[in-house]
């Protein structure tokens, strides 16, 4: 019997009644499992190749990326993508684990937009770049679409909530989208951009032109 299992004190001859002393219980309730944490990103071994420094700060300013974790970490997914892809092609073409695994993996990189559809094959899966991953995210999709001056503009417009997929306002711009999600990237309703209530500023400015306004008439 657990000690904080006390039995009633009337209880004589009977099949005795437990009453659960709360105070252990609660101690027992929030002892939970510990919590694991997978990898996202795995950096470089070599630190200082002069070459991959130079594509990486490229590819920042390129894509308006915040820091270089960004790029590992799509670096990361895309290493488990060609290790399950040459997993599958190790097999027989009519093996049923890369016939169904294989079909499920290309159709979502198809989905996502990153494997063109007159490429589906698991040799051009081997053959896919972070670039491709990159031109999928939402920064870089509403810099092209033209809802702002610039790669690093977008990125601020995200982060600030002004941009919303469909119905549903991201502001991740890491976001990958679909190829039916793509079109319904737009401002978001309640933004000043998309026919919103102003800003702060505007609105502040907005007052001082009507106070003007009316000491000009009187």
């Amino acid at each position: 019997m657990p000690p904080y299992m006390v039995l009633h004190p009337q209880a004589r001859g009977k099949i005795p009644t437990p009453i659960i002393n709360s105070r252990h219980a609660n101690a027992d309730l929030l002892k939970r499992a510990p919590r694991t944490y997978s990898k996202t990103y795995s950096v470089p071994k070599r630190p200082y190749e002069s070459a991959r420094l130079d594509s990486e700060l490229k590819l920042d300013g390129e894509y308006g990326l915040k820091n270089k974790r960004e790029i590992y970490r799509i670096g990361f997914q895309l290493s488990k993508i060609r290790r399950a892809a040459r997993d599958l092609l190790t097999r027989d073409e009519k093996d049923p684990k890369r016939l169904f695994e294989g079909n499920a993996l290309i159709r979502r990189l198809v989905r996502v937009g990153v494997l063109p559809e007159d490429k589906m094959k698991l040799d051009y899966v081997l053959a896919l770049r972070i670039e491709d991953f990159l031109e999928r995210r939402l920064q870089t999709q509403v810099f092209k679409l033209g809802l702002a001056r610039s790669i690093h503009h977008a990125r601020v417009l995200i982060s600030q909530r002004h941009i919303a997929v469909g119905k549903q306002v991201v502001n991740i711009p890491s976001f990958m989208v679909r190829l039916d999600s793509q079109k319904h990237i737009d401002f978001a309703q309640n933004s000043p951009y998309g026919g919103g209530r102003a800003g702060r500023v505007k609105r502040k400015n907005a007052g001082k032109g009507g106070d003007e306004a009316a000491e000009d008439e009187e």
